[in-house]
């Protein structure tokens, strides 16, 4: 009789394994996908600029508990495009550091960066760790943001990156990062050059200290209840 009440008390029942599923949900951090670009100071070689980053993650990592990065960034010869995968605390360390930097130092390896887009609590990662690459694509005939929107412009630069993802996400590529050039296998996946440099002085598109300080204050809309009272007092002639 003992051991059927054992039995008994030891099975799981549906309430439970979902209890259990969302503990284990709740242990994660949520992950959310940033999309900047930033202009290159001249003479920038794409080895310091693949150092700055690795550096500001491994920084970051030792004073914030959180998702380490996975993504993309793409090093042309006057600009980058970047693609950063991680939790909000980790994301939000990035952007200060580079917000700084940009304050501090007129002269830094990075430039005019501009938020594209910050997309909330993807479902998983698309990238599986974080590469870098020098890509060199050639000089567009056709320059479409001249008869193209600011926005028209960020889709479609938040498509390709997002196809360019996919893409990757069905290579075999080992912890040496990319081995083939991008430029070579998938140029119609890149954007050009100059419709990065474009984004980095749209007035449209946030820096990372705008950024932050619209998160770190966030709207407060007045309440019904503050519009009726105190009731308004009228002036007696």
């Amino acid at each position: 009789m003992a051991n059927i009440l054992a039995n008994i008390v030891a099975r799981s029942t549906l309430l439970s394994a979902l209890e259990e599923k969302r503990r284990q949900q709740m242990k994660k951090f949520l992950l959310h996908r940033l999309f900047f670009v930033a202009l290159l100071q001249e003479n920038a070689e794409s080895a310091d600029v693949t150092a700055y980053h690795e550096q500001l993650f491994q920084r970051i990592s030792k004073i914030h508990l959180g998702e380490s990065p996975s993504g993309i960034l793409l090093i042309y010869s006057h600009c980058l495009l970047h693609i950063l995968e991680a939790s909000s605390g980790t994301l939000y360390h990035i952007l200060m550091d580079l917000a700084a930097v940009e304050n501090q130092d007129s002269n830094a390896l990075i430039q005019d960066v501009k938020i594209l887009a910050m997309s909330h609590n993807i479902p998983t990662r698309l990238f599986n760790q974080w590469y870098a690459t020098a890509v060199e694509v050639p000089v567009t005939l056709e320059d479409v943001t001249q008869t193209q929107t600011t926005e028209e412009v960020i889709t479609e630069c938040l498509t390709l990156n997002l196809k360019l993802g996919v893409y990757l996400a069905t290579l075999k590529v080992g912890n040496k990062g990319l081995s083939d050039c991008l430029h070579t296998v998938v140029p119609e996946l890149l954007m050009p050059a100059e419709t990065i440099q474009y984004l980095c002085k749209a007035k449209e598109c946030l820096s990372p200290e705008e950024f932050l300080k619209i998160y770190n204050n966030p709207l407060q809309p007045k309440m019904d209840s503050e519009c009726v009272w105190p009731t308004p007092t009228h002036m007696i002639s």
